[in-house]
């Protein structure tokens, strides 16, 4: 570093290998693809890999894209949260940061799972939780967006669970979905 200020503490990790960076797929807005027969927006396969990741330059960082289910939240279940947080904990084993795609309308309760756990169980990598308010690809999606940001959050944030969404970092169970606004918000304990 320049101007004798010695290097800032915790830059000593980042170097010019390239890193991992698991993304895991639930479904959600964000992974809805268009079904032309049946004229419908469903969950059937993950698409992050084609839709975003193969089209940005991450020449420091490999990823890995594994899929847990392809459900829209509101037809999960406390059994598919519990199933979410235990893939979490399998993959924790891998030693890198996490990104979890996710629907937005149960985001919250599904965080609130892993924050609850966590408590019993401490994780020991960051796990960085982001969906889309409209499907990866739509001209207006903010898909694209809350991923980068994801995949900046969970290289960067301290071990624990947290929600990333429109440029905001969020802790459970600290925030809620605004309709209205179309984004999630800080809520006070």
């Amino acid at each position: 570093m320049s101007q004798g200020m010695g290097t800032p503490k915790g830059y000593e990790k980042f170097d010019n290998t390239a890193k991992t960076t698991l993304i895991l797929s639930t479904g959600g807005t964000i992974e809805k693809t268009y079904d032309e027969e049946e004229g419908s927006l469903e969950n059937r396969e993950s698409v992050i890999q084609n839709k975003i990741l193969d089209r940005m330059r991450y020449p420091y960082r490999k990823f890995v894209v594994k899929a847990i289910m392809a459900k829209d939240s509101l037809h999960m279940d406390d059994q598919d949260r519990h199933i979410i947080f235990n893939a979490i904990s399998k993959f924790e084993a891998m030693n890198c940061p996490i990104v979890v795609l996710h629907g937005t309308d149960t985001m919250d309760q599904t965080l609130k799972v892993c924050f609850e756990r966590n408590q019993e169980t401490p994780i020991s990598v960051p796990v960085v939780f982001t969906g889309s308010m409209r499907p990866l690809g739509f001209v207006d999606s903010d898909a694209q967006q809350n991923v980068t940001e994801a995949i900046l959050a969970a290289n960067i944030l301290a071990p624990g669970f947290y929600l990333n969404f429109h440029g905001q970092i969020f802790l459970p169970p600290y925030f809620r979905k605004n309709r209205e606004k179309k984004t999630f918000e800080k809520i006070e304990d």
